[in-house]
């Protein structure tokens, strides 16, 4: 079957073909939201999101891109929305705290829980300041950056995802291992 089959076979509602793009990218969302979204539970739940996106938008795909780049792109737009989110919830909550409202802050340090197949470290605490620091990026810069270093997608890929030029993409990458690089000294730093 090929892909312009697969795909009128997901408009039209095809039980077959939505158990195969599930077989077929199941694992890939996940590993991807896993890479945004460090927490298994919370990357579950975002990756549930996208195939109910994907089920509910698959008769608008124009197919200017390929399937699977229409895919991550959902999938990394429902991260990013995800992560937004969150830290509106931690500002909200700091607000709160600071106006004397009796509320409870989140103490929690989400970005710890690493279990990423696509990562492999020396030990879990450089895990976590890496994910920590990657966290504190500007967003277009940890976007460029998760997907070409932790999911391991090329350069062109990144860019097909993103919508953004091959120039743009790279001088994000540059910027971004920049940014890191001064956030996990000034992690250390303060860690000494």
């Amino acid at each position: 079957m090929t892909e312009t089959e697969f795909i009128e076979a997901l408009k039209s509602g095809s039980r077959a073909s939505y158990s195969k793009l599930l077989d077929d990218y199941q694992q890939k969302v996940f590993a991807t939201c896993l890479s945004f979204v460090p927490n298994k539970e919370d990357a579950e739940d975002i990756a549930q999101e996208v195939f109910v996106e994907v089920f509910r938008s698959i008769s608008k795909f124009k197919k200017q891109s390929k399937l699977s780049t229409w895919i991550y792109r959902i999938t990394t737009n429902k991260c990013l929305e995800f992560i937004r989110k969150r830290n509106a919830k931690k500002r909200f909550a700091f607000m709160q705290s600071i106006t004397g409202q009796n509320f409870e802050l989140d103490r929690t340090n989400y970005f710890t829980e690493m279990n990423h197949p696509g990562i492999i470290l020396e030990n879990k605490e450089k895990q976590e300041l890496l994910f920590l620091a990657i966290n504190n990026l500007p967003e277009a810069q940890r976007l460029v950056f998760t997907l070409n270093k932790i999911d391991g997608k090329s350069y062109q890929e990144v860019c097909d995802i993103t919508e953004k030029s091959l120039s743009s993409v790279e001088s994000l990458m540059f910027r971004a291992k920049k940014n890191l690089q001064k956030l996990l000294e000034d992690f250390y730093k303060n860690d000494s």
